[in-house]
């Protein structure tokens, strides 16, 4: 029998990745496309913080790499720039998740609101500097808005839903190596 914190961490990846594909499933359907209209939130990115901030070891950084490099792909995104950047936001959050552990849900709330901004910030200008074409600051930043905005959401659904939530210290000390 398989040991259920074993078996966690070897399914959660698989449904992240199952997640990820069902979300470019349903953004690739033609239909309700809104030209010039408010932009949705970006799922997978909420998606991505929230088990970071919870349980970083269901969301290795090679599984977050192959989700959104495909992402970008599908999408139409210049390949590997928003990668790079949810990545290196992701790894920023995973560096603070002993402190994100003791926050309250609105601090941690307002710290992946900045790292949002910041990332999509950091787009807007290695695109302008590179001269490719990009829906402007101000698209970028009301889809900023709105997947901050349903991030509680997906926390909560990921919470309660599927079952992604902060280690109890017994695991987090059987998952600590012995000193």
């Amino acid at each position: 029998m398989i040991d259920p914190v074993s078996m966690r961490q070897f399914l959660y990846p698989l449904v992240f990745a199952g997640v990820g594909l069902a979300f470019l499933f349903v953004r690739l359907l033609p239909v309700g496309s809104l030209v010039g209209g408010f932009p949705g939130p970006d799922v997978m990115l909420c998606l991505a913080f929230a088990w970071v901030q919870r349980r970083p070891d269901y969301l290795p950084p090679l599984l977050l790499v192959a989700v959104f490099l495909t992402l970008d792909l599908m999408l139409l995104r210049p390949p590997g720039l928003w990668t790079a950047l949810v990545l290196l936001g992701a790894e920023f959050l995973r560096s603070r998740r002993q402190l994100s552990a003791e926050m309250p849900f609105g601090v941690e709330w307002a710290l992946v609101g900045v790292v949002l901004v910041m990332i999509t910030l950091l787009e807007a200008l290695i695109l302008s500097l590179t001269a490719v074409h990009h829906p402007g600051i101000g698209q970028a930043l009301m889809q900023t808005v709105s997947t901050l905005a349903a991030y509680p959401v997906i926390v909560f659904v990921s919470k309660f839903g599927l079952g992604v939530r902060r280690p109890t210290p017994d695991e987090a000390n059987r998952r600590r190596p012995p000193r």
